[in-house]
């Protein structure tokens, strides 16, 4: 298990604030969802106009689909003198679409903005063409139609400022790789499905122009291909078939960006000047540097955010990196670049102070958990309550264990090699897991500063290892967690202890451990007194602990009596938070999606 803890905020100047709340008086206090100040407020009315056109137009689709008689009249209507509204088509694939449609433009994509409007503005001038030709004054209907679909292309050319996500430049060709790809298989399995099925006396021309065909209309057979004749089920499949296609060409087409621009060697030697001055302020500080985030700067410099982008949320972790005057600065930076990308801003363990400042900027804050800090100096194995801790530590001690303490810059090369490789023979699973609170990076030479502990039984072999990584000038914040299932119980607090106790010999005064998530509904649904929804809160994560160790995890961090630093998620919406949720979990690598749908969705 791959995990660290966030560290003790320093002493704080002026009032403490929780995250959530503004400042009065702050110079900060503005929302960064106005920062668009160009904007007036009837363009981001008028921008609102067709997302909820689209909306509606997906369940009339929709309710279509399911009614056989709504659909033959909008079919009726549409191969005859009589034409709906745009995308009014009804059936399930064109709700689909539609609906879709909404989505990207809710989020705010520039590229969805030219696609709605580029087939909006043909299905106007096909109206007001087909109007212009034919004598249609006993056909309202048709002037009905072509005004709605004016009137919606009128308010999207109003609201076009409102849709300013930049995406991918690779999108289109991504897109057409995808379209291409797809329509290719889809022929091929839909030629040998039409083939295999019934004999019939068509060639092999007609059977694959016919699936060509069947791909992107919803025409009859008989208007398809007289001379062919298909069962049910295999047409409605090769329909199937070309709505899923365009579906995903679509989300190839609009994706966010990947964010692909990570640290150069240059952002890295600034993140570690500003951790090197800065760096004792937050124990996350130093996963900044993990090599799949990026880096934007405050205009002074002094001042820097890490975050990675996945699933179109831009997710950072921990407080800015570096002097606090300046965070402003590289929040502002942050929230503009999420803005010009349309991607979702997040930040995950956010520390007290962090999040204050962060709030100023319109994100909200919901807290997460705690942190557990143990001050070296004033930790002690004496007394009532730490009999369990002093017992466990005697046992493996008595059983001939023993810890080594160094650098990483201190262990031989060859030696690094072994223990990166019991690392990875201990871990739980494929996957390397961590973002905010691992490095995933075990024995880089960058990272020489890192300390490692080593737990060897009698016999010499290696049995468990603890990897910590610089907080400040006097702290460690732990990074890497491994243990052999077949040595004693108890190692991993062997070895912790065994740190604290030689911390003097270390230059250690602090150390941060693991993060217990929901710590205080554990330690205050248990108490006498504790109300109803908070024991039933209580019992829910005990029953998701069968499988998440959420309780066993704060119980492992309770032991060593640590003091407590609450963390806080910073989100902008409410709405967003099953996104933000779903990117994390694959941020920290609990989720992983098969290879060609992690190239599709490009981790943005």
């Amino acid at each position: 298990m791959s995990s660290t803890a966030t560290a003790p905020q320093p002493a704080r100047t002026g009032a403490a604030q929780r995250p959530g709340s503004t400042p009065k008086g702050s110079g900060q206090g503005r929302d960064h969802r106005c920062a668009r100040g160009a904007l007036t407020p009837l363009a981001r009315r008028s921008a609102r106009v067709p997302i909820w056109y689209l909306r509606l137009i997906g369940l009339l689709n929709l309710a279509g689909g399911v009614s056989l008689s709504a659909r033959q009249e909008v079919y009726d209507h549409n191969t005859g003198h009589l034409f709906t509204p745009f995308m009014l088509f009804a059936g399930y694939g064109s709700a689909a679409v539609a609906f879709f449609m909404a989505m990207m433009l809710a989020r705010h994509k520039r590229l969805a903005w030219w696609v709605f409007t580029g087939l909006c503005g043909a299905y106007a001038g096909l109206s007001v063409g087909w109007l212009c030709l034919h004598d249609l004054r006993q056909r309202p209907f048709n002037w009905v139609s072509t005004a709605v679909t004016l009137a919606v292309l009128v308010f999207a050319l109003l609201g076009r400022k409102e849709f300013y996500g930049k995406g991918d430049r690779t999108n289109p060709q991504l897109a057409l790789a995808v379209l291409g790809a797809g329509a290719l298989l889809s022929v091929l399995v839909g030629t040998t499905l039409v083939t295999a099925v019934g004999p019939d006396r068509a060639s092999v021309g007609d059977r694959v122009w016919y699936v060509a065909l069947r791909l992107g209309t919803l025409s009859r057979d008989d208007d398809l291909a007289p001379n062919l004749h298909v069962t049910t089920w295999v047409s409605t499949g090769i329909n199937l078939a070309g709505l899923v296609l365009l579906l995903a060409a679509l989300y190839a087409l609009f994706r966010s960006p990947r964010g692909r621009e990570l640290q150069t060697r240059e952002d890295e030697d600034r993140l570690r000047a500003l951790l090197a001055a800065h760096g004792a302020r937050d124990s996350l500080g130093y996963f900044a540097l993990r090599r799949d985030k990026s880096v934007v700067f405050s205009p002074s410099g002094k001042a820097a955010i890490a975050y990675r982008v996945v699933g179109g949320v831009a997710l950072a972790s921990g407080d800015p990196i570096g002097d606090v005057e300046a965070w402003p600065g590289a929040i502002d930076a942050w929230l503009a670049e999420a803005r010009d990308h349309a991607w979702i801003p997040a930040v995950m363990g956010a520390g007290e102070e962090g999040g204050t400042v962060y709030a100023r900027f319109g994100l909200d804050a919901l807290e997460l958990g705690d942190e557990a800090i143990v001050e070296t100096d004033d930790f002690s194995l004496d007394g009532r309550a730490m009999r369990g801790v002093r017992q466990a530590y005697n046992r493996v001690r008595r059983a001939g264990y023993t810890t080594r303490i160094r650098r990483h810059r201190e262990i031989p090369a060859e030696e690094m090699a072994g223990l990166v490789a019991a690392a990875d023979r201990w871990r739980d699973g494929q996957t390397e897991r961590g973002f905010s609170m691992a490095l995933g990076r075990l024995g880089d030479p960058a990272d020489g500063e890192c300390v490692m502990i080593e737990c060897h039984d009698a016999d010499g072999e290696l049995r468990a290892l603890l990897s910590f990584v610089p907080w400040g000038p006097s702290g460690l914040s732990l990074d890497l967690m491994r243990r052999d299932r077949e040595g004693e119980n108890g190692l991993v607090e062997f070895m912790v202890l065994d740190l604290i106790e030689r911390a003097r010999e270390v230059g250690v005064e602090r150390l941060s451990l693991n993060f217990a998530m929901f710590r205080s509904v554990f330690e205050d649904g248990a108490r006498l007194g504790a109300g109803p929804v908070l024991r039933m809160w209580r019992s829910a994560l005990m029953f998701f602990s069968r499988w998440w160790q959420l309780e066993s995890l704060y119980r492992a961090n309770a032991k060593y009596r640590p003091i407590w630093e609450p963390r806080f998620l910073l989100f902008a919406k409410s709405a967003h938070l099953p996104r933000i949720g779903l990117a994390s979990a694959r941020a920290e690598g609990f989720i992983v999606a098969p290879r060609p749908l992690a190239r599709l969705r490009g981790d943005a």
